[in-house]
């Protein structure tokens, strides 16, 4: 079973594979499947910001695309003091994909960390069931 710092570890380590090309601001990502798989993410900047993606969005696209569907947690590592959190499209795509019980670690640059449950971060979300 992987721990917390275990994945705490790896996020720190996927912040290597970062692009960010105009903010220096590094983030990885170590996304944990309920079958114990780890997929990472980094970020990767773009001059036009908006075709930026976030670590996290990175590493659940890939998932998906592996087939993946069921997640139990997310790491995330960054440059900041402060425990990084996701950004807001990031919480949508999080909520959307990996469910609202998904157990979010955010870590500082020292590499202590903080969990909490995803719909602590994006409580009264909107999801596909409003479209149904």
């Amino acid at each position: 079973m992987i721990s917390d710092k275990e994945l705490v570890e790896l996020a720190i380590k996927a912040k290597e594979k970062a692009i960010p090309t105009y903010s220096n601001f590094h983030v990885g990502a170590a996304l944990l499947t309920e079958d114990e798989k780890i997929i990472i993410g980094a970020n990767i900047e773009n001059a036009s910001y908006g075709l930026t993606i976030c670590a996290e969005r990175t590493a659940v696209f890939k998932a998906l695309l592996d087939g993946e569907r069921k997640f139990k947690s997310i790491a995330i590592a960054g440059d900041s003091d402060d425990y990084i959190t996701p950004c807001g499209a990031c919480r949508q795509i999080l909520i959307e994909f990996c469910g609202n019980n998904l157990d979010v670690i955010m870590i500082n640059k020292k590499g202590d960390f903080i969990k909490k449950k995803m719909n602590d971060l994006l409580p009264y979300s909107f999801g596909g069931d409003f479209l149904k």
